[in-house]
């Protein structure tokens, strides 16, 4: 059974027409619909890798800028409670240990 069908798919193969077999483009028909739309489906794809891309670098642009943005009001935190830290051990009054 499988080695009939084979047979006969391979007869059906051969005994087609090549003009069949190709589409537009391979034929040689570059400015048929088929495609000036694969032309646009392919530049379609290209469009949505470069959005995703741009979209993940934005992303750690993003991140880098809040890290930054975290690490100076931390340091400005420190600079901040420590300079208190110095009025407060100098101040009149205080007791020191």
């Amino acid at each position: 059974m499988a080695v009939t069908r084979r047979t006969l798919m391979t007869m059906a193969l051969l005994a087609a027409p090549r003009v069949a077999l190709a589409c537009p483009v391979c034929f040689g028909q570059n400015d048929s619909p088929l495609a000036i739309a694969m032309n646009q489906g392919i530049l379609m794809m290209l469009g949505v890798v470069v959005l995703v891309l741009g979209a993940f670098a934005t992303f750690f642009v993003v991140l880098i800028r809040r890290a930054n943005r975290a690490a100076e009001a931390m340091s400005q935190a420190d600079a901040q409670q420590s300079a208190g830290a110095a009025d407060y051990a100098m101040g009149e009054g205080t007791a020191q240990c």
